[in-house]
């Protein structure tokens, strides 16, 4: 079992190495969030943290917790390269949840050329990072401008997603080319992804800002297939979702067409490559594959809709080569966002202080194997309302309501019940810097 295990520390003497071994300039910058909650819970399901399945990162009851701590830091040379780590941290608030953590979440040097008398640019990436795939969670540390809860699509990129790898990216600049649009085709071959599809199988789709750190393992709770002498006995009672175990490099390609001033389309698709039946250390190769859609786009200054669909499968066999799961999985959010403000009547401002967002979900797991105490079937919708004020330049105010409606067999394996209506009310406090 492979994983390369990367500190803090370990980055920031990188960082230095590179300064001291190069005559270039170099630019230093921090940005960052700080995210603390109030949160209100209705549901009779464990935090899928604390190894329960229920939909939220907080149990039941009443809340106060730092929800995010991020921070980005980078540094940028006059050839084009440039360094980026990412450090994020948890700050345990419940009984019902999990102790604090601290770790990276992305680490990687980034190269990018000046662009060509044909207006075509080059840019590639080596490290750990997050494949392009979120359309949301595009504020620093990978948190989310619009919303407090990541969509379940985004909340499962954010705990078993993540690569070490190198990516290739080609973008065909419009500005050069008297068109008003960019095309870009992206490819990245990678390790350290094989166990990813467990988490979803056994706890579901999730909602929470919740990112899983570098090096963590994730709990997932308890079915009879577990059990002594059945069929996953062998299984560790956690996932390290960031693993290489059978050293076959996985890839992603995806492609892009973003037009200037109003929106953008993508599509790609993600195939790990993991042997199904290859396991080290009660690790599985989980040989997961999707292909996902986006689109984003601009009504006027003041709407803007979002739009992502993923589905793909996801398989795990024995070492005699047998399915063991064998999942299905598809999820879709629509998501629009509102900028206003409320001033006297007649008065004009451009700077917008209010926004609401109102996100809807669909998502399911089909489950195709017969394995015995293992049902990983689900099916469910998700609602998210969403409002935000913005104090001043980097405070803002958030208030957020949560609704999760899930069918789930396996929760009857603890005695809850199947059909569930989850809620969660939040209030935030948030500081980017």
């Amino acid at each position: 079992m492979n994983k390369p295990v990367i500190s803090i520390g370990h980055f920031l003497i990188l960082l230095v190495y590179f300064q001291l071994h190069t005559s270039q300039a170099a630019e230093f910058s921090a940005h960052g969030i700080l995210d603390v909650r109030i949160s209100q819970v209705d549901s009779l399901e464990k935090s899928y943290l604390a190894s329960g399945q229920g939909k939220f990162a907080l149990g039941d009851g009443l809340q106060l917790s730092v929800a995010q701590a991020g921070a980005d830091l980078s540094i940028t040379w006059d050839n084009g390269l440039s360094a980026h780590g990412v450090v994020n941290a948890y700050l345990k608030g419940t009984d019902d949840g999990e102790d604090s953590a601290l770790g990276f979440t992305e680490a990687y040097f980034k190269y990018r050329t000046l662009p060509t008398a044909s207006g075509y640019r080059l840019q590639t990436k080596a490290g750990i990072f997050y494949p392009e795939i979120s359309l949301e969670n595009d504020a620093f540390a990978w948190a989310s401008k619009d919303t407090l809860n990541s969509s379940s699509l985004n909340t499962w990129i954010g705990e078993e997603i993540r690569v070490l790898g190198t990516e290739v990216k080609v973008t065909r600049l419009g500005r050069l080319n008297n068109d008003d649009y960019d095309l870009s085709l992206s490819a990245t071959a990678f390790i350290n992804n094989d166990p990813t599809g467990a988490l979803l199988a056994w706890h579901g789709w999730t909602t929470s800002s919740r990112q899983t750190l570098w090096a963590e393992k994730r709990p997932f709770p308890w079915f009879p297939a577990l059990g002594e002498g059945q069929t996953l006995e062998g299984q560790a009672r956690e996932s390290d979702p960031f693993l290489e175990i059978d050293h076959r490099a996985g890839y992603h390609v995806r492609g892009e067409w973003l037009l200037h001033g109003k929106g953008e389309f993508s599509a790609g698709y993600y195939n790990n490559r993991a042997t199904p039946y290859k396991v080290v250390d009660g690790q599985y190769g989980w040989h997961t594959r999707f292909y996902h859609l986006g689109a984003r786009w601009r009504f006027s200054k003041d709407i803007t809709l979002v739009a992502q669909y993923l589905s793909g499968d996801t398989l795990m066999q024995s070492h005699l080569r047998e399915d063991v799961v064998n999942n299905d999985y598809a999820n879709a959010f629509v998501a629009l966002t509102y900028k206003w403000q409320t001033l006297p009547w007649g008065e004009k401002s451009a700077n917008k202080k209010h926004k609401s967002t109102i996100r809807f979900e669909d998502f399911s797991v089909t489950d195709n194997d017969n394995t015995w105490g293992d049902n990983n079937n689900e099916d469910g919708q998700a609602l998210t309302l969403n409002h935000s004020y913005r104090m001043s330049k980097q405070w803002f105010l958030s208030a957020e309501f949560n609704l999760v409606d899930s069918h789930r067999p396996a929760r009857s394996y603890t005695g809850k019940p199947i059909d569930l209506i989850e809620k969660q009310w939040q209030l935030a406090a948030r500081y980017f810097f």
